[in-house]
């Protein structure tokens, strides 16, 4: 049972019975995974339109003492399914969901707190092979760039990182006047669907290391931005070098890191 909180609890909750209904709705609940986990719920009023849902079971992650008191009083259903603690911080291999010693796949919902998304996102990357689908709500601006394709000015670093694993679909704006109390910006709902991509072809420590020093110094030409790794023969002789890094697609970055990688002074063969 949702009840309509009476203060704040420091944070800013939804309060759009439709929006949040819409939210839930956009888990599809058919690719491999039978658990959801909502990462700081509050009073609930995401949860309740997850809970009734047959196709999977719903746990929740949440740090505030206060708001877990009030799952604990309101939500039934939740006994035995809330993880009292920070996520960023929590080893995924507690999320085991009442099978001890197992470790299956589940969707993460939520509206992410404006200040967190990023590293949120990045705890995501982490375990990407055990998260097929993401459903969220956080800042408009921030959603925007997780969404943006390469060449538009919003792209950037995270969504190199997280487009490698996840088609990213930007799905709706909600307006600040359905939150108590009301945020300062719009926020944007995105969902995020795991892709076939179960390797990149390229060493993936290499490939951060390309895609952060290109970003860090995004108005430079990549020639510029990249001179700290060291540009290779090969990379120096390649059309990248006169782009920036926001001109360059998920699978250009890729390429380039190869280049980047090659120590011959030529560029690698390809098929």
């Amino acid at each position: 049972m949702y009840v309509k909180p009476k203060k704040h609890l420091g944070q800013h909750f939804l309060d759009d019975q439709r929006i949040a209904q819409k939210i839930a709705d956009l888990l599809t609940g058919h690719d491999g995974y039978r658990y959801v986990l909502e990462i700081g719920p509050g009073t609930g009023v995401l949860t309740q339109y997850l809970l009734p849902k047959s196709e999977y079971e719903t746990y929740v992650v949440e740090i505030d003492t206060e708001s877990v008191t009030y799952l604990k009083k309101y939500f039934l259903p939740l006994k035995g399914r809330i993880f009292e603690g920070d996520f960023l911080t929590m080893d995924p291999a507690v999320f085991t969901f009442g099978q001890e010693g197992s470790e299956p796949p589940f969707a993460v919902i939520g509206n992410f707190p404006y200040n967190i998304s990023s590293q949120i996102f990045f705890k995501i990357l982490e375990i990407k092979d055990r998260v097929p689908e993401v459903v969220c709500m956080l800042q408009r601006e921030v959603a925007q760039r997780l969404a943006a394709p390469a060449g538009k000015k919003d792209y950037g670093l995270l969504s190199v990182f997280l487009q490698a694993w996840y088609d990213i679909t930007y799905e709706f704006t909600v307006d600040p006047d359905v939150f108590i109390p009301p945020p300062k910006v719009h926020s944007g709902v995105i969902r995020l669907k795991r892709n076939k991509v179960t390797e990149l072809g390229c060493d993936e420590r290499k490939f951060t290391q390309v895609v952060k020093a290109g970003f860090n110094q995004r108005r430079k030409t990549l020639r510029n931005a990249l001179k700290p790794l060291g540009i290779t023969e090969a990379a120096a002789a390649s059309h990248f070098m006169d782009k920036r890094a926001e001109q360059l697609s998920v699978a250009e970055f890729i390429e380039l890191t190869l280049l980047m990688s090659d120590k011959s002074g030529k560029a690698p063969a390809t098929e």
